[in-house]
């Protein structure tokens, strides 16, 4: 038997394929959009303030297709970004940068930067507090890192040592964050925790 279109009946073709099952918990949501959420929460809660740092970019060419609209057609980067977050809790100024990676076992040092590690050094030299907060997308695990801790492993690599952290690593030497409502990534739970806030 054919088909109008002159193809041939293929009866195995018509066999359902069993449905893969999916997860659509945190569909969507990138882990800047949830520390951006969490930070809207603690601001409105008056708990804390902390923003997202803009990036400097200078604008070299723009066009007007529309008098009400432009369109940036070039622009570069003004100078090397330092961490993604920062602002004051209780009187402590709070800087960190957020990281995640499609990796399963291991975060790659590779996605930090030079320049960010002797930031968040001159952070941590002034007694602000610093971090990391890592999520493995794959599993939506979140890890808080202390900055102190980001040091020994990236001094491990620049003498030749391993070029990422291993999961066991984060699991001993880092803080577990779960994912909440309100707020998503509750950070400053484990700072109060960690800096002995009363």
């Amino acid at each position: 038997m054919n088909y109008p279109n002159g193809k041939k009946y293929n009866p195995a073709a018509n066999i359902k394929k069993p449905i893969k099952k999916v997860s659509y918990s945190n569909r969507g949501m990138t882990l800047e959009e949830d520390i951006n959420a969490t930070n809207q929460y603690y601001l409105e809660c008056g708990k804390a303030v902390i923003h997202k740092k803009p990036t400097p970019v200078q604008i070299v060419q723009v066009d007007y297709p529309k008098r009400s609209a432009a369109v940036i057609k070039e622009a570069y980067f003004k100078q090397a970004s330092t961490t993604d977050y920062n602002g004051v809790y209780r009187g402590k100024y709070i800087d960190f940068e957020a990281k995640e990676t499609q990796s399963i076992q291991s975060f790659p040092l590779s996605n930090f930067h030079e320049h960010q590690i002797k930031h968040m050094s001159l952070v941590a030299e002034q007694k602000g507090i610093c971090f990391v907060l890592i999520r493995f997308s794959s599993t939506d695990e979140i890890f808080l890192l202390q900055a102190e801790q980001l040091f020994i492993f990236w001094d491990r690599m620049k003498n030749g040592g391993r070029k990422s952290i291993t999961k066991k690593e984060l699991l001993a030497c880092s803080h577990t964050i779960t994912l909440g409502f309100q707020p998503r990534i509750d950070y400053i739970k484990v700072i109060e925790r960690l800096y002995h806030f009363d």
